[in-house]
């Protein structure tokens, strides 16, 4: 189904090595706001960091993919030493596409993290991806996202890993 997720996370930092090599992984699509930090907050959430240490560790490439613009993901993409794709149009495939290509692997080598059902999930399942939930890190506060986030409920995943 396209707004189903591969397997689903509390955080980014539940998801293991171990997990990956099961699901035949070698790369991670990220997303920013909500999976690796909150909105506009230019540094990682507790944990982050020994999180993308332990993923290199275990030679899992990584690149961040958003929809937000260039002056938002370049500084933080440089603080955590990830390539990344500004202006990604998620759930379109072009910020997808130019990840898969730039991280030089096979579609079923990678797999999408993300918070959100209709960017996110969508995406990854329109471009043939693994997709790992991860629940949001805060409850956003504008009117959109709070419309966005009720419009998500019936598909939020029920099961989590961990």
């Amino acid at each position: 189904m396209l707004l189903s997720s591969t397997l689903a996370f509390r955080k980014v930092s539940d998801i293991s090595p171990e997990i990956l090599k099961k699901l035949g992984i070698k790369g991670l699509i990220l997303d920013v706001d909500n999976t690796l930090t909150t909105h506009d907050n230019p540094r990682p959430a507790d944990g982050v960091l020994e999180w993308l240490d332990l993923m290199r560790n275990n030679n899992i490439k990584m690149m961040i993919v958003s929809n937000n613009h260039h002056p938002r993901v370049k500084p933080f993409a440089d603080m955590l030493g990830l390539d990344f794709i500004p202006e990604g149009k998620k759930p379109l495939s072009k910020g997808f596409k130019e990840a898969v290509a730039k991280m030089g692997m096979k579609k079923n080598e990678i797999a999408v993290v993300g918070d959100q059902i209709y960017t996110d999930v969508l995406g990854a399942n329109l471009m043939n991806l693994k997709m790992l939930y991860v629940v949001p890190i805060e409850k956003e506060k504008t009117a959109f996202f709070k419309f966005k986030r009720k419009m998500e409920k019936p598909f939020l995943p029920k099961k989590f890993v961990k």
